[in-house]
């Protein structure tokens, strides 16, 4: 019988394994969520239909009586103001922080706030001004000016800014749509705020016991249904899990990242991850993150390839060099549309409440979040 041991035993070690095979065979739930995880990049790496993640957070100090920092500017480089020391940047604005008038050719830019505001204004003559969890899906088709300026308007203290902005391409098909301005109000998104301190917002897509939010534009890639196009941001306390479901349909072509901008220690499906990373995830199976030591913070961003050439400089996309050869005679010649602003960095009055002021004459008003 002992010499009968060796061959049992791996008889039945051959049984357990093709056990263990059969149960998974088929089933992706035996397959690890992560494909590939690597350092954070700024701005973060993205797959199509992605073009760019970038994450902003600045501390700014009180605002003064122009909506700028009650602070010196020396050593903050004007004009070009990024990753200074102190922990806030001016950017491309000068009196106050932000982006003043600039071009963009045939994408779309989806800007989803946290903390602070942004105001807007466009050479179409919509405006706005957003923040505190609303999001701004602007869509630059054949060619649109914009400033996105950061008024401080808390004069007694601390202003912070958090904010992803992201850039989403669109098809070729679609590259000379008419430009689109939309605005989704945080109370307007779906959200699940659990008593474990969960928070999740959906900003684009479907997910299993979410309401659907505001539709994208139009014109959109994210419109088209095929596109499985989701964005969503997830924050979960210590000691806390979340399950991100499988995609339920097709997953050829879908890409499915996972961006940890915030913590330094936690767990997905059976993966230890440390610091900030971008993950690339298998689509076909649920995700779990788990925050270990202390929260963190998460944008997932999913879409299907759109499978074209990407040809980019600076704020313009196209398919070809010639595309964007274009795009610079056109900007030269047509200004796109010029600019009904009377200044190319405006910050709109410091009382006035959100808001989102169309082309067309609509205005929507709301209240700003008690503090």
């Amino acid at each position: 019988l002992s010499k009968l041991m060796p061959g049992l035993r791996g008889s039945v070690s051959l049984l357990r394994s093709a056990a263990m095979f059969a149960a998974c065979r088929g089933e992706a739930a035996c397959k690890s969520p992560v494909i590939k995880a690597e350092a954070m990049s700024f701005p973060f790496d993205c797959e199509s239909p992605f073009l760019f993640a970038v994450y902003h957070l600045d501390r700014y100090p009180a605002g003064n009586a122009d909506m700028g920092p009650d602070a010196s500017l020396r050593g903050h480089r004007m004009g070009t103001d990024f990753g200074h020391p102190s922990g806030w940047n001016m950017y491309h604005g000068e009196t106050i922080p932000g982006f003043p008038r600039h071009p963009h050719r045939g994408f779309e830019t989806i800007t989803v706030t946290r903390r602070g505001w942004v105001d807007h204004t466009d050479s179409l003559g919509n405006a706005g001004r957003f923040g505190g969890g609303d999001v701004q899906w602007m869509t630059a088709g054949k060619g649109i000016n914009h400033s996105e300026m950061f008024p401080l308007l808390n004069r007694e203290g601390e202003n912070i800014l958090e904010l992803f902005q992201i850039w989403i391409n669109l098809p070729k098909r679609s590259k000379m749509v008419e430009p689109s301005f939309k605005m989704f109000w945080a109370e307007d998104l779906p959200a699940i705020r659990e008593a474990s301190g969960i928070e999740i917002a959906l900003i684009a897509g479907n997910l299993p016991g979410f309401n659907s939010p505001p539709a994208p534009p139009p014109d959109s890639y994210a419109s088209e249904p095929t596109s499985d196009v989701m964005v969503l941001t997830l924050k979960i306390p210590a000691g806390s899990s979340w399950s991100l479901p499988a995609h339920g349909g097709s997953t050829t072509g879908l890409n499915r990242n996972a961006y940890i901008h915030t913590g330094q220690k936690s767990k997905v499906g059976d993966q230890m991850i440390s610091g900030q990373k971008r993950l690339k995830l298998h689509p076909d199976v649920d995700t779990e993150f788990t925050a270990i030591d202390e929260a963190i913070e998460v944008l997932i961003l999913q879409g299907r390839d759109i499978g074209e050439p990407v040809v980019q400089h600076g704020p313009f996309v196209g398919n070809s060099r010639e595309d964007i050869s274009k795009a610079f005679k056109d900007y030269q010649a047509t200004g796109f549309g010029g600019w009904p602003w009377p200044s190319e960095s405006l910050a709109h009055d410091r009382h006035r409440q959100r808001f989102a002021q169309y082309a067309e004459g609509q205005v929507d008003e709301r209240p700003m979040p008690e503090a």
